[in-house]
């Protein structure tokens, strides 16, 4: 009889470190954009944290800010980092690189906030096509990693828009989970559904 435990992939959805962007302005997709000092010494401490859940494999978003995030966990399993462009950040579109004090005054901002199963930023993706997307990488995932825990590091709102999935919450509630700069989420993923164990933790 076949176990519990060898039919499930467990998932680890890390946010990335701190950056210097965090609570200023939307990195986004933007190049360069690099952990901070804060940041490094959260991956450092993201590697101990995690060094005795038996991962199978460190996934990354193509991002500098969240490989730097997977790097020192992966070294300490002795894993290579293995990239995955679905498990990017939200495509802010025109607003990329803008601060937060730029957009306040903006009316279809608050509206992206409030309203975001159904606006977008101009230009950008949809977060129900983040979902999709995600979604779509982690049943990937599952079935190459099948009664096996892996690491996948990513980004808030990429994080929020599976987890939102996985509770069957509207994409407008998103305000209501916090991820924090490398903060871990559990989901364990089965043939028959999903199973949301931990968030931000």
């Amino acid at each position: 009889m076949t176990s519990f435990n060898e039919v499930v992939t467990t998932f680890l959805l890390i946010r990335h470190g701190s950056t210097p962007t965090v609570g200023i302005s939307l990195a986004g997709r933007s190049p360069g954009v690099h952990l901070d000092a804060n940041g490094r010494n959260q991956a450092q401490e993201l590697a101990v944290r995690l060094a005795d859940r038996h991962i199978a494999a460190v996934y990354s978003s193509p991002l500098e800010r969240a490989v730097e995030t997977a790097e020192p966990l992966a070294k300490r399993l002795g894993h290579q980092v293995q990239i995955r462009q679905d498990l990017t950040e939200i495509d802010f579109g025109s607003w990329q690189g803008m601060t937060l004090s730029e957009l306040q005054n903006d009316q279809l901002w608050s509206r992206f906030n409030t309203n975001r199963g159904t606006v977008s930023a101009p230009d950008g993706e949809m977060m129900i096509d983040v979902q999709a997307r995600m979604s779509k990488q982690l049943e990937c995932l599952r079935l190459d990693h099948i009664g096996q825990t892996i690491a996948v590091v990513c980004h808030a709102d990429v994080i929020k828009a599976v987890l939102m999935l996985y509770l069957n919450m509207p994409l407008d509630c998103h305000l209501r989970l916090e991820i924090s700069p490398a903060s871990v989420s559990v989901v364990e993923l089965a043939e028959w559904g999903p199973r949301v164990l931990a968030v931000n933790t």
